[in-house]
This record gives C-alpha cells, sequence and structure tokens, in this order.
C-alpha cells in the first residue's frame, strides 16, 4: 500500500476564507440527546460546565461545525475562563508553533509554516484559524494532540514493532497502547473492506488498526498529561467524529488514564443515522 493510499485510508476512516466575529449563533442550533430530548443552548451550556473533557466532534470540511465549535468555545469561556483548547489538526513535535503564536512571538504566516499545518493536516485553514485567534486574545492554552503523520504512516505500514526509540518519543508507551474494543475493530473492518472492496489481507487490516489506536492513543495521552499539569482547566477537544462516537476512540482512552473523569460528547450536525444510536453521542448539536 502506498503512502498516499494509506493516508487517504485513516481520513476516510475519521470521517472561502471565513471570518466570523458575531457573538450569537448564524443560526439557532437544535440541541438534542439520543433519547430525543430537546435542549436550549443554556441547559447544555450549564451540564458542560461539569465536564473536564468536552469532545466537539466534527467534519472536517464542514464550515457549519467550525463555526459552531467557536461559538461553543466562546460560551465556554464566558462561564469558565479557565479553558484550553486540544486540537487532532496539530501534531505534538509542534506544539512549540503553537505556543510560539499564542505568546506573541510569531505571526499567523510563521505559524502554519512552523505546524506544517497545509502539508500535515490538509484542511482549510480558514476553519480552524479564527479558534486559534479567539485562543490567543483570551491567552487559552491550544494543545497539539496528533501523532506525527510520519509515525502513524509507518504503523500502519509496518505495524507498532518497528518504531525506533526516536519515533516513539512522541507517542504513549507501546504497553499503554491497547488495540481494543473489539466493537470499534469491527467498524473499522468494515471501512477498511470498503476501501479494499472487501479484497483487503488480515495483516493489512491488522496495521491500519494499529496506526488509528495509535492516533487515538496519542491524543488521549497528551489531553491527560495537560489536564495532570493543568488541574484547575477544563478543555474543549476538536477531533472527528470518528475518534470520538460510542466514546471507543479517544473517550476511553482518557477514562483509562484517569478513572471517572467527567467528560461530554457533543457532534456537530451529524449524519441522520446517528441520531437514534444509544451511546453513540451524549449530545447532537444541530446548526444546518
Amino acid at each position: 500500500m502506498t503512502g498516499r493510499s494509506i493516508a487517504k485510508l485513516c481520513a476516510l476512516s475519521l470521517s472561502l476564507f471565513v471570518f466570523w466575529s458575531a457573538p450569537s449563533y448564524a443560526q439557532t442550533p437544535t440541541i438534542t440527546t439520543p433519547t430525543q430530548q430537546n435542549l436550549d443552548t443554556q441547559t447544555i451550556l450549564k451540564q458542560l460546565k461539569q465536564s473536564r473533557v468536552i469532545y466537539l466532534g466534527e467534519t472536517h470540511d464542514s464550515e457549519a461545525d467550525h463555526r459552531a465549535q467557536l461559538e461553543i468555545i466562546r460560551s465556554l469561556y464566558q462561564q469558565n475562563p479557565k479553558l484550553a483548547i486540544g486540537m487532532e489538526m496539530f501534531q505534538r513535535p509542534f506544539q512549540s508553533g503553537l505556543d510560539s503564536y499564542l505568546a506573541g512571538a510569531s505571526t499567523e504566516t510563521m505559524l502554519r509554516e512552523f505546524t506544517e499545518f497545509d502539508k500535515r493536516w490538509g484542511y482549510s485553514w480558514e476553519f480552524y484559524y479564527p479558534i486559534i485567534n479567539f485562543a490567543k486574545t483570551n491567552q487559552l492554552p491550544v494543545v497539539a494532540l496528533n501523532t506525527s503523520a510520519e509515525v502513524t504512516r509507518k504503523v500502519a505500514r509496518q505495524g507498532l514493532e518497528s518504531l525506533t526509540a526516536e519515533e516513539k518519543r512522541y507517542i504513549p508507551p507501546i504497553d499503554e497502547i491497547r488495540l481494543e474494543p473489539e466493537r470499534y475493530r469491527d467498524r473499522l473492518r468494515q471501512i477498511f473492506d470498503g476501501f479494499h472492496s472487501g479484497k483487503g489481507n488480515n495483516r493489512g487490516f491488522d496495521q491500519f488498526f494499529q496506526a488509528q489506536v495509535l492516533w487515538d492513543e496519542t491524543m488521549a495521552d497528551a489531553i491527560v498529561q495537560f489536564l495532570k499539569k493543568n488541574p484547575d482547566r477544563q478543555i474543549v477537544v476538536l477531533a472527528g467524529q470518528g475518534h470520538i462516537i460510542y466514546g471507543d476512540g479517544i473517550p476511553s482512552r482518557v477514562d483509562r488514564r484517569i478513572p471517572g473523569i467527567k467528560q461530554s460528547k457533543i457532534l456537530l450536525n451529524p449524519p441522520a443515522e446517528y441520531l437514534k444510536e444509544t451511546g453513540i453521542a451524549d449530545f447532537f448539536w444541530k446548526t444546518r
């Protein structure tokens, strides 16, 4: 499998320059639960105040999802200024590039170059920059969560056992990477087989699954490390819906590291088939 094919497959498994500065929603959100209970914005915000980790599950190329993320972050900040933002879109080795920008020591152009955003993420910068700029204006930490692309691709080709000591630098210890749960494996197997028209081999899938789990474990590890160093902070995590649904990706791995931690999963403008799935998320936030 080529590096490009692996990158496409990983992207598949997860899921116009815009500056919006108005403090109100462009469209009043419809907020529901999997039990079809309707909630108003203030009610859900009060509930979210009790969570240490709040996941805003996005579709990466959805402008509506990114507008909703910024508005939710604004509202959470108003009720708790001790907020941080964790972003799948940035890889852990490039945290210093984020820190430099947030401290006012570099420009937007330098941030984009230093983090290699366009090369490593591939979705519109304009969707994410207003969120980063909000963090800078309000002195909020932004945490780079993701595994480096080189490591993810190597694992997808050769497995976790192929990594060198240097390549393990920004990931959790190998013995903390749990290739579970089985239902997560089954869902990803369906995606893998669909991509390969049912002709993918077991070894190829095993390595792909290892890469996916490494992605989740690395992001969970970054979240937990931040929370332990900043016990007074609440963190909002921006990640693809595939990392969040049912809690199988990131949330369960955070809970394993901090048992009983209060977390909330919000899916932004989810597909219709998700809306009646019990346990898939805590809330559905629809703006389109």
